[in-house]
């Protein structure tokens, strides 16, 4: 694939995540008075109250943060979370003064879990779209992104949580009427912000996830040709030494899919003088097509 091919992708993958989180807020979040997480919660909140739009707030922010992350961050992630800003915000004042109520989900008040789970859904996959193309949605990411380059020690669990509490705590006040304290958004809040995360962690990490057998025994050369004849597999030798015996053994180090984990088990078990531990690996990456076998 070639690197103009691949650029074009990437565009068109935040062009259309930006779309995706546009038609998100408009048909299941802002219907259903909720804030969801970070800055893009604030504006919500403060559209609620104000009817200041989300967009020209998204705009307001978002902006100077690009500009700031041009010089300061990386230029291309810059640039490629400038269009996803400018694609969102107009897209949504789009939404705003077109007639799509036949297509926005409110609640009403109840079973508002619903539109929240959807809404958290869509987000996450959005993040995810996002890292995945050196891009961002704009606000607290540039922000986080700036602090990791300055400061790559800082714990940013403790920022998004401490932001995403504020924005939790704010909206106690902000959807409750009437004097009386309603502590429904705040908990609308906090279920959003856990799956929009937990579906941008899954995004990030990929679904081609494996399994990575490390093995320290005496039979490497009879566990390879078993590896490679019952399970297509290749694996990687290295020469060892014991610690505490001095022998000489050898380390083989085999990545398999999920579908031959119980294989790859009985295999082993046909060796004396064996050891292995199995780890989860979340993704693989590389041009696998293009190893020659030596």
């Amino acid at each position: 694939m070639t690197y103009k091919l691949k650029t074009a992708l990437s565009y068109s993958a935040i062009v259309l995540s930006a779309l995706l989180l546009a038609v998100n807020y408009h048909i299941f979040i802002v219907e259903n008075h909720f804030a969801p997480a970070g800055l893009n919660g604030i504006a919500t909140m403060i559209q609620y109250k104000t009817g200041f739009s989300i967009s020209y707030m998204s705009l307001i922010i978002n902006i100077p943060l690009c500009l700031l992350a041009y010089f300061l961050v990386e230029r291309q992630f810059a640039v490629k979370t400038l269009v996803f800003s400018l694609v969102y915000s107009f897209a949504y004042l789009f939404l705003q003064q077109t007639n799509t109520s036949f297509l926005q989900y409110n609640a009403g008040g109840h079973d508002t879990i619903f539109p929240v789970i959807i809404s958290g859904v869509i987000s996450g996959v959005v993040y995810g779209l996002c890292f995945h193309n050196n891009a961002s949605t704009g606000g607290t990411d540039v922000l986080s992104r700036y602090i990791n380059k300055v400061n790559p020690a800082t714990n940013f669990f403790l920022i998004t949580f401490t932001l995403n509490a504020f924005v939790a705590f704010i909206s106690l006040f902000v959807y409750s009427e009437g004097g009386y304290a309603d502590y429904k958004p705040v908990a609308l809040c906090i279920t959003y912000c856990f799956i929009s995360n937990f579906m941008g962690n899954y995004i990030i990490k990929g679904t081609k996830t494996a399994y990575k057998f490390t093995v320290i025994t005496t039979h490497a050369d009879e566990i390879s040709e078993r590896i490679a004849t019952e399970l297509k597999h290749s694996a990687t030798k290295i020469d060892a030494v014991g610690a505490f015996s001095k022998n000489n053994k050898n380390l083989l180090i085999c990545v398999v899919n999920k579908h031959q984990l119980v294989d790859f088990k009985k295999i082993i078990a046909d060796f004396d003088n064996t050891f292995a531990f199995c780890e989860m690996v979340n993704e693989t990456y590389g041009n696998f097509k293009h190893i020659k076998k030596q």
